[in-house]
Parts: C-alpha cells; structure tokens; sequence
C-alpha cells in the first residue's frame, strides 16, 4: 500500500522533537485526522498509548524509536521516513480483552496489547482461583500476581517474570504467576489463544487486587475474565530489518 498523507505523534522527549524538526523538512506532514498512516516517535511506552488511543481512526501505525526500549519501534533516519514506510511491512497485533467486576460490582472493560496483570494490594499475597474455558485449572493461586501475556508482550513484564517468549504466530497466550507462594512449583501455562480465562480473588476485600490491561488499572477487583480481541486487530508497520517476529524469535537466543 502507497502511504500518501503521513502524520507524526511524537512524545515530548527532545530526541522525539529533534527528529520532528527534522522529518518536517522532508515531508509534508497531515494532520492526524486526515492521515492514512501515523508515525509514532518515541518508545515502546508511547506506542502502546498511541495505539489505545488512536487506533479508532482505522489507520497502520509506524513507530520511530526516540526513548528507553524500542522493541515495537523502527530506527530510522528522519530523511528516510517516507521511504522506510512505503517498504514496511503490516503486522496485525491481536489484543486481549479484560473485563473486570470490582468489589462494588462495578464492570471495566479494556484492552490490552501486551498483558492483562494482577497484582495484590496490601502486604498479603493474594489467592486467586483459575479457571479456563469454564473449567477449574487451579483452585487457589497463592502470588504477588499473575499475569496473561500476548506473543507482542511475552518479552515485556512476562518475561521479567520469568514466562515463556512466544512466536509472534505461535497462536498462544502465556499464563505466568508473579513471585508464586503456592503451589511452589508452579510456573505457568502455555494456552491456546481461543481459551477464555477467568480469575476470581479469593478474600478480595481482606486480599485486595489490582488488575491492569497494559497501563489502565482497575483497583479492588473480585473477578476479571481475559480473551483475545480477534476483530479489532492493531495495525504497526515494521521496517524489514525490524521484523517483529524475527525479533522476538531472536530474544530466545539473548544471554
């Protein structure tokens, strides 16, 4: 696809606003509302802002490393950006969905491109029971946390949790505890990406939890169901020397 009428989103680091200075004297830029493709300039942090809050307009977005980690970003000169994005290649990110009952019954709802996370609250851990596909897995997880990862997050929090890094067309999703108490020796699950994952906080007004849905948090949940979001993909535009699967493909080899 020829990508015509391009606008920047950059963050406000000075690299990001450097490079938008730049970029400007090489293209014309649109605004957001008129744009078929929109740069994201900044890190991995900003992407996933970005694409919470401006995947509504339908539209690829191509990311330019300008922060911290760059994993869902590009590096490209600023006189390179027009041809970098007219070669990149689209790469669809399906999302989870979380839906959370918090302990006044209240219902949220958010998506999530890297991971949906529960973390206790109080100095006592929590305990939290696992169902998947209506069918009771683990009666009584005594953790931190847990945390269902997507292929896109499983090198983010999962992996600093020490879950599995997953193939970006693996089709699976990654259920990994954080800091387990009970059951000891249980360190997570490989599930299919069709399973459908229920959590219910045991003692969750004397436990109390969290969950968040990448950086949208929910406090004082009781129950939160997770599953992916197969009809509202995200669109991220990948230069070939970045390639998202290959790069987490590489990640496995990393020491």
């Amino acid at each position: 696809m020829l990508y015509k009428k391009i606008a920047l989103f950059p963050s406000r680091h000075p690299k990001a606003q450097a490079f938008v200075d730049e970029a400007k004297r090489h293209l014309e830029i649109v605004p957001l509302e008129d744009a078929d493709c929109i740069v994201v300039i900044g890190g991995d942090g900003f992407m996933l802002h970005a694409l919470h809050n401006l995947n509504g307009l339908n539209i690829p977005f191509f990311g330019v490393h300008a922060g911290t980690i760059g994993f869902l970003m590009n590096d490209v000169a600023p006189q390179d950006l027009r041809v970098k994005i007219q070669e990149a290649d689209v790469t669809e990110l399906y999302p989870l969905r979380m839906t959370a009952t918090d302990i006044q019954g209240q219902e949220h709802a958010h998506n999530a491109i890297n991971e949906v996370s529960l973390m206790r609250q109080s100095p006592q851990a929590g305990k939290i029971q696992i169902l998947v596909d209506g069918i009771e897995r683990m009666p009584e997880l005594v953790s931190d946390g847990i945390l269902v990862a997507t292929p896109a997050g499983s090198t983010a929090y999962n992996l600093s949790a020490h879950g599995p890094i997953i193939p970006l067309s693996a089709n699976l999703l990654a259920l990994t505890p954080i800091s387990p108490f009970r059951p000891r020796r249980w360190r997570g699950a490989l599930l299919p990406s069709s399973a459908q994952i229920c959590f219910t906080i045991c003692d969750a007004e004397d436990r109390p939890m969290s969950v968040s849905a990448d950086y949208q948090m929910v406090d004082q949940v009781k129950s939160v169901v997770v599953e992916q979001d197969r009809e509202n993909p995200f669109r991220v535009l990948f230069t070939r020397d970045h390639d998202l699967e290959d790069r987490i493909l590489r990640e496995q080899f990393s020491v």
